[in-house]
């Protein structure tokens, strides 16, 4: 699939120098719309607003802190071009792009609670537990893996080795605490100080409800 053309306001981020020469450099004609006229874009404005209403809907479902607003709109997005069906064309984004059915079979629920297997990380005492709890906030983009909040470390980590607690039950009880409750960060930290470290690039590990081959190929 070849892009022809594309459309876009003047925002930085797609007028300057590199972005221009991209486009030449592949051949696609770039667009602007008039200034301060957001129905000539209209398509993206209204993705746009229904990724903000997702993410928002995900985050205050779950208590969470708004700092993990990134990962609510990349798992938002990482679902919706995956399952939401073109009017037109009757396919996913996934399989116009790819030519094959999307594998869901690897979903969970976002905010949900997780456990992290300790496979190195740190030194272990004989009776020290072998998993983390942590927080369930979506799909690592570069690699086969979940992108998980550690409550012990008060870090993002991506590990394929996760074992998930989806209980309904367990989910609206935690919804019904504060964002700062002792259900959200049982090591008494507060959630709501700035936003924890970035991920940790080394790979985690637990047992696993899902295998590794759940996991999509791409």
């Amino acid at each position: 699939m070849k892009i022809k053309s594309i459309r876009s306001d003047h925002g930085g981020e797609f007028q300057n120098e590199s972005f221009e020469k991209f486009c030449e450099n592949h051949g696609i004609s770039h667009n602007f719309s008039a200034p301060r006229t957001p129905q000539q874009n209209g398509v993206v404005e209204r993705k746009s607003r229904s990724l903000e209403e997702l993410s928002r809907t995900m985050l205050n479902d779950n208590s969470l802190p708004k700092y993990f607003w990134a990962n609510a709109v990349s798992t938002a997005c990482h679902v919706l071009n995956r399952v939401l069906i073109m009017p037109i064309l009757k396919l996913t984004p996934y399989e116009i792009y790819k030519g094959r059915k999307p594998n869901i079979s690897y979903f969970k629920a976002f905010g949900c609670k997780c456990f992290i297997l300790n496979n190195g990380k740190s030194n272990l005492g004989k009776f020290d537990p072998k998993a983390d709890e942590g927080i369930f906030l979506g799909y690592s983009s570069t690699s086969k893996a979940y992108r998980v909040y550690n409550k012990r470390t008060l870090t993002i980590e991506e590990s394929i080795h996760v074992a998930f607690d989806e209980n309904i039950d367990n989910h609206a009880a935690n919804s019904s605490g504060s964002r700062n409750s002792a259900e959200l960060n049982y090591t008494g930290a507060d959630l709501t100080q700035p936003e924890p470290a970035a991920a940790d690039s080394s790979p985690g590990a637990v047992e696993t409800s899902t295998p590794t081959a759940d996991l999509p190929a791409d």
